[in-house]
């Protein structure tokens, strides 16, 4: 959940409102519903092959070939540097309200930070993930209780959009983006040598992920977009921290602290995910055996760590926010849409696992498949 909420609303949700205005809500729940469907497939396949890197293993479960399972391997790792990227700049948007520093310099102190956070331990990175999780999600709490409390009318906004063109088109595309607020159950897929019950915990992990996060979503988006114009939203670097100020009138700064720990949140679960895909592919002879190097003290992959802190510093600071939420999407729609075949693949197969795992109706990758290349071609011909 944390993972997930940081970037998600505390980030996004000005974007969001920019594109699809009062029926930003809608958004969020067309893409919690496109994900929910790529979850189940998630669920069977980490518990089926409960490795790190488990995109590239389930590629090369069902495909039978290195080069595809390299490369979405890759594509994965890539996703987690792009988000980390895109996370660490709305990041520098709520730290800019405490600090008069430049952009670029507190993106660095984030990354190189979060970094050591992250070659530290596993278990220091869940630690203090779970402290975050817990003051970013009373935030979004604290601002839907200020929602009710004020009295705002929330009928307009969760009404049924009109059915034209426009309104549709900035729906989809605000979805899109939404979808990337609801990525990071599926870092458990990468993490799952971790679990001592896999087959158990993980699917369990990932279903309340999703619900948690889309009753957050859903109830924080209709009041920021009832007590806020999308337009302000879309131009605020701090969205949440001017609804709670129109809410109530209080000082932005408390939300703004909150949205800090929600956004380091989800960068240190990311840079922690794409260091283990690099160990990962490292282990499986598909990346220089380097990366797959554990440090005995720490026993946690450092060279890989390095790598993404470097390779996520180098793409913050050269490529626009927005331009990187979209690209986040676009690629991890990519890999949903590969993970989804790959269990149809599978599943006409028979194949069969050692491991005990979960298992899903088969419409649910197919259904999950059909719609990660439908948002996917929404996106590209937008």
């Amino acid at each position: 959940v944390g993972i997930t909420v940081g970037a998600g609303i505390y980030v996004l949700i000005g974007a969001v409102a920019g594109h699809a205005g009062t029926a930003a809500p809608w958004a969020f729940a067309l893409a919690a519903v496109a994900m929910a469907l790529t979850v189940g497939s998630y669920a069977e396949l980490s518990t089926r092959f409960p490795v790190s890197a488990g995109e590239a293993a389930y590629v090369r479960a069902a495909l039978n070939s290195r080069v595809a399972s390299t490369a979405i391997g890759l594509l994965t790792m890539v996703i987690g540097i792009v988000a980390s990227a895109t996370v660490a700049l709305g990041s520098a948007g709520y730290i800019g309200q405490f600090v008069a520093w430049p952009t670029p310099l507190i993106v660095a102190g984030v990354l190189i930070a979060l970094g050591a956070v992250a070659a530290w331990g596993i278990l220091e990175s869940v630690l203090l993930a779970s402290l975050f999780t817990l003051i970013e999600v009373g935030g979004l709490v604290y601002i839907i209780a200020a929602g009710v409390a004020s009295g705002v009318s929330l009928a307009p906004v969760l009404a049924p959009p009109p059915l034209e063109a426009h309104a549709l088109a900035g729906i989809g595309y605000a979805a899109l983006l939404a979808f990337f607020a609801f990525i990071g159950f599926e870092d458990l897929a990468n993490v799952v040598e971790e679990a001592k019950v896999p087959h158990r915990d993980i699917p369990r992990a990932m279903v309340l992920t999703l619900i948690v996060t889309t009753v957050l979503y859903l109830a924080v988006a209709a009041i920021a977009v009832a007590a806020v114009p999308a337009a302000d939203l879309a131009r605020s670097p701090a969205p949440l921290a001017l609804v709670l100020r129109t809410l109530t009138g209080a000082s932005p700064l408390v939300i703004s602290a909150i949205a800090i720990v929600a956004t380091l949140n989800t960068i240190l679960a990311q840079l922690t995910m794409a260091a283990r895909v690099i160990y990962g592919m490292a282990r499986q002879g598909d990346l220089p055996a380097l990366f797959g190097h554990v440090h005995p003290k720490t026993a946690t992959p450092l060279v890989a760590t390095g790598f993404i802190v470097a390779a996520t510093l180098a793409l913050a600071l050269t490529v626009p926010f927005e331009r990187l939420a979209e690209g986040t999407s676009l690629a991890t729609l990519v890999v949903f849409a590969t993970v989804n075949f790959s269990l149809l693949r599978l599943r006409a197969r028979k194949a069969a696992s050692p491991h005990p795992h979960a298992r899903v109706p088969l419409w649910v990758p197919a259904a999950g498949l059909a719609t990660c290349l439908a948002m996917l071609a929404a996106a590209l011909l937008a």
